[in-house]
This record gives C-alpha cells, sequence and structure tokens, in this order.
C-alpha cells in the first residue's frame, strides 16, 4: 500500500489529547410503540477503544446517536466527563463524529472540509489551514487539499472525514461502521491504522459494527447488542472465551450449540445429556450453568476448532462426515450426530489431524475446560 493511500504510520508530532470518559445510565429510546434501546447503561474510561457490536436492528447506532446528541434519550442520561449532556446540542459535546456514508459537503476542497470544524470554532484561517493540511498528512492524503470529494475514491473520502473529527482533537470520538463501504483488504488494514492512530492520539472512542471480527480486532471492550439491549460487556478475550449466553457464544466468533438435559451439577463435576443420547461431562469451572436445576434443559456450546476429530473406535461422540472444505489456512469439515443441528469442526491444514473423508464416522472430543453450559 502507497503512502498515498495508508495512514501516516509516524505520530510523534501528533500532540496527545485527554480523552474524555463516557457514561449512558439507564437510557431507553423509544419511536412510537417500538423500542430501540431498553434500559442500557455503560461507562467508558478515558483512552478507551469501545466497540458496540451486535447485527442490524439491536439498537447500537440508536445508543450512538443518543451520545452524539443527534437522538435524545426517552428516560436515562448521556454524561460526558460527568456532565449530563442528554439534551445538549451535538456541537456543544466536543466529539468527533465518523459516518459511514461520509457526509463530506461535495462543493468543499477537501481542505475545507477537514477546516470546517476549525472554521465553526471560529479559529483564524492561516491556523486551520495549517490543522487542516496536518491532518490530511496523518490520513496519508498529502497534496489532495485541492480536490473536490468527488474526485476521491470511496477508501480516500473516509481517510478525509477520519481527518475532519480528528482535526480539532475531540477528546471522544464516534464512529458509526465507518469502514463498512471499504473492500477487505483496505478495510482490514485501516482496522490498524485507526487503532494506532486513536493510541497515539489519546481520544476516548466508541466505534459501531456489526462485524465481530472487526470488533475484536480493535477494541479494548466490547459491548454486544441484541433486540436493543446489552447482552454482555468484556474484553475480546472475555467474550470469546466466557461468552455470557448462546447469543454472544453465536454472534462472537462461531460456536456449536447442542441441546440437552442437565443430569448432575455437583460441586464435582456436571453432565449433560444431549439429545443424541451422548452424556458429557466436565469440571464446574467448565460450566456457565447460571444455576440451572438438574433435569433443566440446558445448551452445550464448543467452538469449532476446540473439537477433536478422532477415529470412530476410539469413543466420545459418534459422528459422520458430510462435507469437507478447505478454506486456507483450515480445513473445515461438517458432520453429523444423531438429531443433533450440523457440528462444524476446524482443523489447521498444516497440522497431524485426522483427516476424514466425506461419509467416514469418525469420534468427536474435547476438553471439558472448553465446553460451557447455558
Amino acid at each position: 500500500m502507497t503512502a498515498a493511500h495508508a495512514i501516516h504510520e509516524d505520530y510523534s508530532g501528533l500532540q496527545r489529547i485527554r480523552g474524555g470518559t463516557v457514561s449512558v445510565e439507564g437510557i431507553v429510546k423509544r419511536y412510537g410503540s417500538f423500542t430501540a434501546v431498553t434500559d442500557v447503561s455503560l461507562s467508558i474510561g478515558r483512552g478507551e477503544f469501545v466497540a458496540l457490536l451486535g447485527p442490524s436492528g439491536s439498537g447500537k447506532t440508536t445508543l450512538l446517536m443518543m451520545i452524539a446528541g443527534f437522538e435524545h434519550p426517552d428516560h436515562g442520561a448521556v454524561c460526558i466527563d460527568g456532565v449530563d449532556v442528554s439534551r445538549m446540542p451535538p456541537h456543544r459535546r466536543d466529539v468527533g463524529m465518523v459516518f459511514q456514508k461520509y457526509a463530506l459537503f461535495p462543493h468543499m476542497t477537501i481542505l475545507d472540509n477537514v477546516a470546517f470544524p476549525l472554521r465553526m470554532r471560529g479559529v483564524a484561517a492561516g491556523e486551520r489551514r495549517l490543522k487542516a493540511l496536518d491532518a490530511l498528512h496523518v490520513v496519508g492524503l498529502d497534496g489532495m487539499h485541492t480536490r473536490l470529494p468527488s474526485q476521491l475514491s470511496g477508501g480516500q473520502q473516509q481517510r478525509v472525514a477520519l481527518a475532519r473529527a480528528i482535526v480539532y482533537r475531540p477528546p471522544v470520538l464516534l464512529m458509526d461502521e465507518p469502514l463498512g463501504a471499504l473492500d477487505k483488504k483496505l478495510r482490514e488494514r485501516m482496522q490498524i491504522e485507526i487503532k494506532h492512530l486513536q493510541e497515539s492520539l489519546g481520544a476516548t472512542v466508541i466505534y459501531v459494527t456489526h462485524d465481530q471480527e472487526e470488533a475484536l480486532t480493535m477494541a479494548d471492550r466490547i459491548a454486544v447488542m441484541n433486540h436493543g439491549q446489552l447482552e454482555q460487556v468484556g474484553t475480546p478475550a472475555e467474550l470469546y472465551e466466557r461468552p455470557a449466553n448462546p447469543f454472544v457464544a453465536s454472534f462472537i466468533g462461531e460456536t456449536n450449540l447442542m441441546d440437552g438435559e442437565l443430569l448432575a451439577a455437583a460441586d464435582e463435576d456436571w453432565a449433560v445429556r444431549l439429545v443424541d443420547g451422548t452424556v458429557v461431562r466436565g469440571t464446574p469451572a467448565a460450566a456457565a450453568r447460571r444455576g440451572a436445576a438438574v433435569t433443566s434443559r440446558v445448551r452445550l456450546a464448543v467452538r469449532p476448532e476446540r473439537i477433536v476429530l478422532a477415529p470412530a473406535e476410539v469413543g466420545g461422540m459418534a459422528a459422520t462426515v458430510t462435507d469437507v472444505i478447505y478454506a486456507g489456512p483450515t480445513r473445515i469439515y461438517l458432520l453429523r450426530s444423531g438429531s443433533l443441528p450440523e457440528i462444524t469442526v476446524r482443523v489447521p491444514v498444516q497440522s497431524d489431524a485426522l483427516k476424514p473423508a466425506r461419509g467416514e464416522a469418525v469420534s468427536l472430543t474435547w476438553d471439558s475446560a472448553n465446553a460451557l453450559v447455558y
């Protein structure tokens, strides 16, 4: 990637800022009879990068718009640096905003687009030109300041939007799926560059995305939303290793979910009989039981990469390979076991693991520490 298409990676000249704290307390937002956000509370520290992650319609963008001031909560409060800004207009909140659709002024040059926030703050023409050029340098758009937005590619326009958001060094940056319109390789490169830039600036970032890989790559913490509610907040590792419920388990990465009945939940161990009759045992530390009683219906969750393929005679869960998919660094096996849903197993291509063919009978095993029970 050339310098003209990459964020400048020398941040030594950037003036660090003091990131702001953001908290939402019992936020509720309704549109008629539809409740878009339901009683959400979340605290974000200075200089933290938090991703709001969820499927379409989960309420993540609505929550971001209330933090920005473009929407007002029906109940609850939005606080920035301890000040209730719930009814404060957007321009008084001192937050930067980057939209997926860029929102650039088509009749203005790139320089004037980036300098616009400074102009609205009464910064003198000479100073705002220098600061705008510096911001364009940071995002790798040197020499393009005289062009119009229509003369730039989509990726370049997104960089202009980023430069406009950081030009006045706001303590809080809000980003609404800013990389959604970019191709996969450029999006992956920009993820890393934005994270590096955020760390160098010291700004607090709240980043909306529906892409779990993007959230895992960029965020210090992830807030998972579904149907307007906050399902779980934690570090990427916490959400991946110990998801709070089946929704988070299946939304963060891939997970095999298998229905069954809790047979035992003593201090020593737990046991689950799956619907195909297989009995699975484990230790208490491996089970997120949430107080489930014996004979309760539960769901067992195991990640595809944590399942081991073994010869059928070894013992374990009997299964038959229905398909084998080559996926570059991994080989994906799709399997059937009785009446259970299709089971997915991922195996590194270079490993010495068993490589069964389609139609072959195998046995599935896993370490009980890698299984969760809900």
